[in-house]
């Protein structure tokens, strides 16, 4: 169905605001959803409940909606509810000019595109005093009336009659009707469709330097763009991004144009009837009032949507960047030195139990200009045996790959060092990503933390926790500051906090948190909770000891049963009398898998652990009103592995030994690499050089693919092949194919 035919059948209003089933088939024809489907999700929202609530245990209601299908639902719903508001102004405006006829009334209740309803209004909308307004006053409008119908044979004949005190000669009038037809046709909602339609085929958007700017530095990063021009509509949203960047800071200017005697000459074709005195000012008024009126304001349209559309792309790429180093693969419970390494300064090293509480720090200086690395290898040694370490976490920042070189020497007992090398297993060596490290160390929850501690000590800290748990460290930090976006300071940024927000809530809830060891940071993003709430649940535990059963969050102030529905099935308590309060199997479901457990003679526990029993499970024979075969389905499988973490396991990683500078690099050398970031047009690579690499999308595969994370993920470890050294920019190319 034609989705304007399906808006203008839509005029049911109730109290003066849209019934809930109109949203519903709004969105779910704008989606391409089922409308009960939609509706039950708009029903469950305003509910309060959770997205990740929804999408983990309300399939039956929902259809078996994921996440992103109930985060566009909600997003949707959030826009038409500021069209309904919209549209309430508009009304009241129009009325109280007393121009509102059933007709318009029709319309505006029919219309929801925000671009079409600004259309409808422009007429009638309070402006500053225009050419046009003042030429009405001065009686000119039945003039233009004239000079538009084309009929009169003598133009000025008529405009003579129109001369007074206010209007001194014929010119006058003539100019003034002129004015009223330019504007009246600038505002014609005719008028301005067909000019989008012509600026959406063939606009082009051009970037020009400012001359007096041209040979600063701060120019230089935008040289590309000094003379710069393309069609809108194939720009990147990375090059907009960088245009539109150039422009706020002075440097660039940009303007989105079509071919304007094109566009002209096909407005014209609705409006001038032929070669005649009358339509040759018509004509006239048409140059005029699209040069001033028209396409300034449809060039302003399209710069805001096409930002919109760049802001989109780049929102999307940062969350799915976060996403995935939020679910990195953790560690686990490990007693973990962290290493923030450097030259000068030191590396500062600390040592963590497996729950991730400081018990050491001390700094160690193995690198020029101080050069200690027996003293270093001494304390290295020292610290492992004292402290029974088990993994060390390097950050990827400067020095690392010289510490992380360094303390493997140590470790293989390359140094001739009291005490005697470790012994047992050898301590695995990783480099973390220690992006945003340093924000975290001066940040209000650092010092929360640590406040007897500097900033040095709290980085290392984070640094060794992500290797722990990267998840369980990052949500501590501004997603803006993790490093992993694309122009994210450039972006709408309520927009990118929303989106931001909502990744770290879906990772938060898709791994679920252990209740008895989660701080309060990570616990504010479990459904249904947040900062209070976590706090409170946080302050409970230190009273009353470790939780031993989900049952005991009830007690926990302010947390009512609403709450408790929302967040229970996201919180694991490990060693609990129940084996399902460390399952994602939701309490309000522990009746059915009971029931289960006692239709085949055995214990919850014997079901989890015998496979035997749960394949002789038929669960239809447990389906009820409430509880379908999506759900039912969830509970077996998680009774399979039990409270199960989704994320992969982690694996050691080593650079070439023989690549440690920019200098080593030589065309068509096949390097290991780490995925550090993924941009729309490429992903960078760190191949051990204090430089990344740039793997250009045309360099990802031997086909044509649509987005970078089509074929890597963050963190991901790589083969790629160099194909370009460009000392003079430090620049390094890279590439994919065949490897």
């Amino acid at each position: 169905m034609d989705y304007y035919y399906f808006c203008t059948q839509i005029n049911d209003f109730a109290d003066g605001h849209m019934e809930k089933n109109i949203f519903a088939k709004l969105i779910a024809t704008a989606l391409n959803l089922q409308e009960r489907a939609v509706a039950n999700t708009l029903a469950l929202l305003e509910e309060g409940c959770t997205i990740p609530f929804i999408s983990r245990y309300r399939k039956e209601r929902t259809g078996g909606l994921d996440e992103v299908q109930i985060a566009a639902i909600s997003d949707r719903f959030d826009k038409l509810q500021e069209i309904q508001k919209r549209k309430e102004t508009v009304i009241k405006t129009i009325t109280e000019l007393d121009k509102m006829t059933p007709e318009l009334q029709k319309r505006i209740d029919a219309c929801w595109e925000a671009t079409e309803l600004e259309d409808i209004y422009l007429p009638y909308k309070p402006k500053r005093r225009t050419r046009a307004q003042v030429a009405r006053e001065q009686g000119l409008e039945p003039l233009a009336q004239i000079l538009m119908l084309q009929r009169e044979r003598d133009p000025e004949r008529a405009a003579d009659r129109f001369v007074k005190d206010d209007v001194k000669d014929v010119e006058m009038a003539l100019k003034g009707a002129q004015d009223i037809i330019a504007e009246t046709v600038s505002e014609d909602e005719r008028s301005r469709q067909q000019l989008r339609n012509t600026f959406s085929r063939q606009a082009i958007i051009s970037s020009k330097v400012v001359k007096a700017k041209a040979d600063t530095d701060e120019a230089a990063k935008y040289s590309d763009y000094f003379d710069w021009q393309e069609p809108l509509k194939r720009c990147s949203s990375h090059r907009l991004l960088a245009m539109r960047r150039g422009e706020d800071e002075g440097i660039l200017r940009i303007s989105i144009s079509p071919d304007d005697e094109e566009a002209t000459e096909r407005l014209k074709r609705h409006y001038v009837y032929g070669n005649t005195p009358c339509g040759k000012l018509v004509s006239e008024a048409i140059d005029d009032g699209y040069k001033r009126l028209l396409k300034p304001a449809i060039e302003t349209e399209f710069a805001a949507s096409s930002k919109e559309k760049a802001d989109e792309e780049a929102i999307h790429v940062f969350a799915e960047n976060l996403r995935q180093l939020l679910l990195g693969a953790p560690l686990g419970q490990k007693r973990v030195m962290g290493v923030d390494p450097g030259f000068r300064t030191g590396c500062k090293v600390v040592c963590l139990d497996a729950q991730g509480n400081l018990l050491h720090h001390e700094a160690i200086f193995p690198h020029p200009p101080i050069n200690k690395r027996m003293e270093s290898a001494m304390a290295i040694q020292k610290m492992i045996q004292k402290y029974q370490i088990e993994a060390i976490s390097i950050g990827n920042g400067t020095a690392s790959r010289e510490t992380a070189s360094f303390i493997k020497d140590v470790l293989a007992g390359r140094y001739d060092v009291s005490p005697s090398p470790h012994k047992g297993d050898t301590p695995q060596v990783f480099v973390v990503s220690e992006a945003g490290a340093s924000v975290y160390s001066a940040s209000k929850i650092a010092r929360e933390e640590f406040p007897d501690e500097d900033v040095t000590v709290r980085g290392a800290v984070s640094i060794g926790r992500r290797l722990m748990d990267p998840l369980a460290e990052l949500v501590k930090i501004d997603p803006k500051s993790i490093g992993v976006g694309q122009y994210q300071h450039d972006v709408d940024q309520t927009k990118l906090k929303h989106s931001l927000d909502q990744t770290v809530e879906s990772c938060v809830n898709n791994v679920g948190v252990n209740l008895n060891t989660a701080s309060q940071h990570l616990l504010m993003y479990v459904s249904g909770l947040g900062p209070t709430l976590a706090k409170n649940i946080v302050d409970y535990r230190k009273e009353n000891g470790a939780f031993t059963s989900r049952a005991q969050l009830k007690k926990v102030p302010r947390l009512g049963p609403s709450a408790f529905q929302q967040c229970a099935g996201f919180l694991r308590i490990p060693g609990a009398k129940n084996p399902l309060d460390n399952s994602a199997v939701h309490p309000e479901s522990y009746p059915i898998v009971e029931q289960m457990a006692k239709d085949h003679g055995c214990t919850v526990s014997d079901l989890i652990n015998n496979k035997e029993k749960r394949e002789a499970i038929n669960i239809k024979d447990y389906v009820t009103a409430e509880v379908g075969i999506p759900t039912l389905t969830d509970i077996l499988k998680e009774l399979e592995k039990p409270g199960r973490d989704p994320r992969e396991q982690l694996e050691e990683f080593e650079f070439d030994k023989n690549v440690n500078t920019i200098d080593d690099l030589v065309e068509g050398m096949i390097l290991p690499g780490i995925v550090t970031n993924i941009t729309n047009f490429g992903a960078f690579v760190d191949i051990g050089v204090h430089q990344d690499g740039l793997v250009h999308i045309s360099q990802m595969a031997n086909r044509r693919i649509a987005h970078p994370l089509n074929v890597v993920k963050l963190h991901q470890h790589v083969k790629v092949r160099v194909i370009e050294v460009d000392h003079r920019r430090n620049r390094i190319s890279l590439s994919l194919k065949g490897l």
